[in-house]
């Protein structure tokens, strides 16, 4: 039987500013990445994101990025790897305060935006992020683009990984995300979304923009949660591979 995990990217309300449905989308996925204050989140509204994941039986993940509130993280900074490490230990410090005060433990890392397309293709970085992660609890799972160079740092470090799709992104031939400056970057159709993901899962192959067809792994399917029909879509998704007999199982179930 095909088994997959529902991740979303949680945790991105501001101050006054609300983001997402974040209550709504956790009744569907089985992870979640939860913004950690650099490019979006606050204190407040990471308390608040633990408390209703661990209420619904979802695994918790932090999800560090680049120090940019303004450009939301997707703006490619010139970091070092060691300022990687640094700000990468610096997040998950922050989420995991309030996942060990609500008696609990986080599950995995996954990095946001650019920090997460920058370490999918430079090695050094990505050895810097997965170093971050083992150093703070080598029992962490570190979320990656599938087959990047961010999963191959943490599987040469000894740490589990899961390999990352996406269901509303297109892909290059060499197997990364289209950057969101191409008018292509993201499928518009609900239905050429499930596709793409049933292919992902059951195939291990998915289409990419130039037409050829790329060798992909599936271990946890990206969902985002801030779009006006995020809800509908995420729940088409986890209908449709429940359809296909497609396990949505989380990873705490699955090592149970």
């Amino acid at each position: 039987m095909y088994r997959v995990d529902l991740n979303c990217d949680l945790g991105e309300s501001f101050g006054v500013y609300p983001l997402g449905n974040d209550e709504e989308i956790l009744s569907v996925v089985t992870s979640a990445n939860i913004a950690c204050g650099y490019h979006a989140g606050d204190p407040a509204t990471m308390r608040r994101t633990v408390h209703m994941a661990l209420q619904r039986g979802v695994g918790i993940g932090a999800h560090p990025g680049l120090p940019d509130l303004a450009g939301f993280g997707r703006r490619k900074m010139d970091i070092t790897p060691r300022e990687a490490y640094d700000m990468t230990v610096y997040q998950i410090g922050a989420l995991g305060g309030f996942v060990r005060a609500c008696g609990a433990s986080l599950q995995h890392v996954k990095p946001h935006g650019a920090l997460y397309n920058m370490a999918a293709v430079n090695r050094k970085l990505a050895e810097a992020i997965a170093e971050a992660v083992y150093d703070l609890d080598g029992s962490m799972m570190l979320f990656g683009l599938a087959g990047s160079e961010l999963v191959k740092a943490a599987e040469r470090i000894g740490l589990q990984t899961a390999h990352e799709v996406f269901a509303d992104r297109t892909y290059q031939a060499n197997g990364t995300l289209t950057p969101r400056s191409h008018p292509h970057a993201l499928l518009t159709d609900p239905e050429q979304s499930v596709e793409q993901v049933l292919r992902m899962v059951m195939e291990s192959k998915v289409r990419a923009l130039s037409g050829e067809d790329v060798t992909i792994q599936a271990d946890t399917i990206c969902l985002h949660g801030d779009g006006p029909h995020a809800l509908d879509f995420a729940r088409r998704i986890r209908d449709r591979l429940e359809a296909a007999d497609i396990l949505v199982e989380g990873f705490r179930m699955q090592e149970m």
